[in-house]
């Protein structure tokens, strides 16, 4: 084996090197694992799912979309399911395909993969779907039967929250909310975390507009908005939206932050750019992949072992421009009681 010559050691060796067996010093290690990569040398995946009943490759089941939330998760899990050293097989779905679900899992479990991942955000109303092998839910509610379920939020709910608070301590008397489409999980968090700063804050709780996550539904929505001159708070479900708002806002003669504030969701590359730059919260994608892909994998290993319970992130509410307080309220004039100066009259 080349390998082994290069490295002088025995094939033995390398075999317990390349499948993580213990007892080997750390020299050694690093002997076989340099001479394999100045070789091109891969693992045999199909040798060692022989030997350890594993394929270790991980599924992941997803919408088919090209939107910053899925895309995000997506990368979040492919780049993470390399760090902890498993293959990752991708199953896509469509947007209103009610068998989707199962037919991606079937795909998945057809190939032999030793857990699957779902970042699927629709609810189809499929009810559960059993599965036998462990599973990871991110970002929707665990409506699966399996060896074991773990789950991985971002906390929509809390983010909502928090970007609803910040208008509030400006200031204003309330916060009028743009929500994603309802069939979305996140979209009803953040509505949720809307409603919940709102009724905490004694705030009043203004009818809600429905967009579609895209910036022509934001700016519809905006155009639709800018016509009360009362509103003077607007937290758009996501960065998109929010953008598309402010243009409407724009043409219709309505200043941001000066007579309206904005805020968004995401923090997408682009809001740092728009004008006025947006205000917006980040969403802690790759930090809640990687801790659902170690409680995944811990699940696949170490069936038996208890996992630790999941830490909240942190709220990265990231202040631009686009928020400031209310505008001045003019004050009323009671022209009953006015005092009005003599006439005079020149001569």
């Amino acid at each position: 084996m080349d390998v082994a010559r290069l490295a002088g050691v025995s094939q033995k060796t390398v075999s317990r090197v390349l499948n993580d067996e213990p007892y080997v010093s750390a020299d050694v290690r690093r002997r076989v694992l340099d001479a394999a990569a100045e070789l091109g040398y891969r693992r045999n995946q199909a040798a060692r799912a022989l030997a350890s009943g594993r394929t270790r490759s991980i599924g992941v089941v997803t919408l088919g979309s090209a939107l910053y939330g899925p895309a995000s998760w997506l990368t979040g899990i492919e780049r993470t399911v390399r760090e902890v050293g498993y293959t990752l097989r991708v199953a896509t779905t469509i947007e209103g395909d009610p068998g989707g679900i199962a037919s991606a899992l079937a795909s998945l479990l057809d190939q032999g993969v030793d857990g699957v991942v779902i970042s699927e955000p629709i609810d189809e109303g499929v009810g559960l779907i059993g599965v036998d092998v462990p599973v990871l839910v991110l970002g929707a509610p665990p409506t699966f039967v399996a060896p074991q379920v773990v789950t991985a939020r971002v906390g929509a709910g809390r983010l909502a929250r928090a970007v609803t608070e910040h208008l509030l301590e400006l200031g204003h008397a309330t916060v009028h909310h743009l929500a994603g489409p309802q069939r979305w999980y996140s979209a009803r968090d953040r509505l949720a975390g809307w409603r919940e700063a709102l009724r905490a804050h004694g705030a009043h709780e203004p009818p809600v507009v429905e967009g579609d996550w895209s910036a022509a539904s934001g700016y519809a929505a905006g155009r639709e908005l800018a016509g009360d001159g009362t509103v003077t708070a607007v937290f758009a479900a996501n960065d998109d939206m929010a953008i598309g708002l402010i243009r409407a806002q724009f043409e219709a003669g309505r200043r941001v932050p000066e007579d309206i504030s904005v805020v968004g969701f995401d923090d997408i590359p682009v809001a740092a750019y728009v004008t006025p730059p947006l205000t917006t919260v980040r969403q802690p994608f790759d930090e809640v992949a990687r801790q659902g892909l170690a409680l995944l994998v811990q699940v696949i290993e170490k069936p038996d072992v208890e996992l630790p319970p999941a830490a909240d992130q942190p709220v990265e509410l990231v202040v631009r421009a686009s928020t400031a307080p209310p505008p001045p309220r003019p004050i009323p004039v009671d022209h009953r009681h006015a005092v009005t100066s003599p006439a005079t009259h020149d001569f």
